[in-house]
């Protein structure tokens, strides 16, 4: 009998025959086979071995195997185990299923008995550490410990069909997560759908979303699908979610409660199976409280949520990004990769990084376009992050759309109540806006009329 799909397995025994023994059954079906003699060693060799299946004797000396199950099952949930028991504590393996394990194994080990046990977690797990490792890594640079944190759960949270949210500062790499939880999922076959909600105005994004019908509006020359058919059976990554208007929200709710759509200017509505990530670099929960944002769509896209951390908090990654950034420069330009002087990666390596690897890689491309020797030097990185970086100090800073757009109506509304002298009535006339929705705005700027009556 042959293994239906090769793994990485982590075989813990203290007998050192039987782990021979087992280790060659194993090997011989195609599988990677790391061994350790106790429950501790086992801990300590999935801190660098990517078991996806764990393979443990219930009884041996210091902690046992229901130990180190209830270990496993705290800090590697997504490993599935497999007991093996002496045949006087059958009752203690069925303990041991019933506490997490997924099956166990009475001595002798059967061979046949074994490889299919292993096959049958091996298909639990989801996609090969070989193959997880693969996707990720060829588009996430990291050696962060709290960076592959969240790589163990986008493996887990990449096997579901389950709505995902994405979280974290602009520039943290949302959208690069999200393509890699789609290529790790069972969609990876099908196209993969991305989409700025903060880009386009509300009836355009209706109309990139869900497609219009021929003459639905004045530009509508011929029918378009959208980007969620478009998607179909794949997945569609909305970025900047928070910022969605709130009666388009309305409409997004509805696709995901009914799995369908509707055109603009359609009669009918369409179904789709479309698995949706979003992402946002907004506190949601203040978004909620203000009544920008429906609770109950964050609940429908927030199934599961996933931080992305800023570069800040995984310092250790600069360096390695910086390298990967100049060596894919230089592929680019067909020439041999320049290098920093050594006090000009102490500087990189200081920085805060507010812009996070975005704003890392541009200054590394900016360096690279503006020194012509071989060795990039700690005058010119000062100078990139004068214009990329310390962007405050140069009064050039280039905020987020989200920012400026709230500066703007707060101007306005002031402006309005100075020439109506802190009438509401007539201010809300002036900006055609009904009184209860005015007072909404004037509450969520934090502006008191009263401070602009005569």
């Amino acid at each position: 009998m042959t293994a239906q799909r090769q793994g990485h397995l982590l075989l813990v025994d203290d007998d050192p025959s039987l782990r021979r023994l087992m280790t060659i059954r194993l090997e011989r079906a195609g599988h990677t086979v790391a061994t350790a003699e106790s429950a501790d060693r086992a801990l300590n060799t999935l801190e660098t071995f990517p078991a996806e299946c764990v393979i443990t004797d219930l009884r041996m000396e210091g902690m046992d195997g229901l130990d180190l199950l209830e270990r496993l099952g705290a800090n590697h949930p997504n490993i599935p185990v497999i007991v093996i028991t002496a045949h006087g504590t059958i009752p203690e393996a069925v303990a041991a299923t019933q506490a997490g394990a997924l099956d166990f194994l009475a001595k002798p080990v059967d061979k046949e008995a074994l490889l299919a046990r292993v096959d049958q977690a091996l298909a639990q797990g989801g996609v090969a550490a070989n193959q997880w490792e693969a996707i990720w890594q060829a588009r996430i640079v990291t050696r962060s410990p709290l960076m592959r944190e969240r790589m163990a759960d986008a493996r887990m949270v990449a096997e579901t069909d389950s709505s995902v949210l994405i979280t974290g500062e602009s520039g943290t790499g949302k959208e690069v997560m999200a393509q890699v939880m789609h290529e790790a999922s069972p969609r990876a076959q099908r196209s993969f759908v991305a989409l700025n909600c903060g880009a386009m105005p509300e009836q355009l994004l209706e109309s990139e979303l869900f497609g219009h019908e021929k003459g639905a509006f004045t530009d509508a020359k011929t029918a378009q699908p959208g980007l969620f058919r478009s998607a179909e059976g794949g997945t569609i990554f909305l970025d900047e979610i928070g910022d969605m208007p709130i009666a388009l929200q309305v409409k997004l709710l509805r696709v995901l409660q009914e799995r369908e759509i509707r055109p603009v200017g359609g009669q009918r509505s369409v179904p789709v199976d479309v698995r949706v990530i979003s992402a946002t670099h907004r506190n949601l929960d203040t978004a909620i409280a203000e009544g920008s944002f429906r609770e109950d769509l964050y609940y429908r896209l927030a199934v599961v949520s996933l931080a992305l951390p800023s570069l800040s908090e995984r310092p250790e990654d600069i360096a390695p990004l910086v390298r990967h950034f100049l060596d894919r420069l230089a592929r680019r330009s067909g020439r041999r990769a320049k290098v920093y002087a050594p006090d000009a990666m102490e500087r990189l390596t200081s920085y805060g990084w507010p812009g996070n690897i975005r704003q890392l890689s541009n200054v590394v491309e900016h360096n690279v376009a503006l020194t012509r020797g071989p060795v990039i030097g700690r005058t010119a990185v000062d100078k990139a992050l004068a214009q990329h970086g310390d962007a405050e100090a140069t009064g050039n800073r280039i905020r987020p759309l989200a920012e400026a757009r709230d500066e703007f109506v707060r101007d306005y509304l002031v402006q309005l109540l100075r020439i109506t002298e802190g009438n509401v009535a007539r201010s809300a006339r002036l900006a055609q806006r009904n009184r209860t929705e005015f007072y909404k705005l004037l509450n969520r700027h934090e502006i008191d009329p009263a401070d602009y009556k005569p």
